[in-house]
């Protein structure tokens, strides 16, 4: 079973990635942990990655996908895998495909932006512990106060609503067109395309779960 999960920050992919990985026991690749496995494994995609981050730039496609055809060939994705954050634009769908690197699944979890602007930014924080709270679904006995400690909660930079606009933003503008991508490569070649699976993500977890687990076959 390999997989690719689409959708736009604050989804809920992490979670239903979870639901996957456990259901058909395949490991959860994520490019970030990848990119630093290599930098501490030192191989030689390793140091190319490590020099490119020192500069601050960004790694090439190239490095990416020759670090996933590495990861893929280890025993843990033998039944699969999962790909989390990857492709994030069609040049890099493009080269997974040219690759020949055989994806069964693309799962896209749609939110509307709306929704996902409530969600995030709704979210407070109690920093000593990490104890997540949200103003409309989960609030906290007191206002603005950790259950636990009485101390007080923050929102972090990454929920402020500004941030995730933009946030959202760069994924209408780069990853969303994934969408249109394996749509139409599913309609002209069924056969060798990915199968294309789109799933609401509003409601409770356990159902959105179900209606992915019964899509994958």
């Amino acid at each position: 079973m390999r997989i690719i999960m689409l959708g736009a920050p604050g989804a809920g992919k992490g979670t239903q990635a979870q639901f996957i990985t456990a259901r058909f026991d395949i490991p959860q690749i994520s490019t970030g942990d990848m990119l630093r496995a290599a930098v501490k494994a030192e191989s030689e995609l390793g140091k190319q990655v490590k020099e490119v981050m020192a500069t601050g730039g960004l790694v090439s496609d190239d490095i990416i996908i020759a670090l996933i055809e590495e990861r893929i060939q280890q025993p843990d994705c033998k039944n699969g895998f999962l790909l989390d954050g990857f492709p994030r634009t069609i040049p890099q769908a493009e080269a997974l495909k040219d690759q020949g690197i055989a994806i069964d699944y693309v799962v896209e979890i749609a939110v509307d932006d709306e929704e996902i602007v409530s969600r995030l930014s709704g979210r407070r924080v109690h920093e000593g512990s990490g104890r997540i709270y949200h103003v409309k679904y989960d609030p906290p006995k007191v206002e603005g106060k950790d259950d636990q400690t009485g101390e007080p909660l923050v929102q972090r930079e990454d929920d402020k609503e500004e941030t995730v606009r933009k946030r959202l933003k760069i994924y209408h503008d780069q990853t969303a067109p994934l969408v249109g991508y394996y749509q139409d490569w599913a309609s002209k070649e069924p056969a060798a395309a990915p199968k294309y699976v789109r799933v609401e993500g509003v409601g409770s977890l356990d159902s959105i779960r179900d209606q992915i687990l019964s899509e994958l076959k």
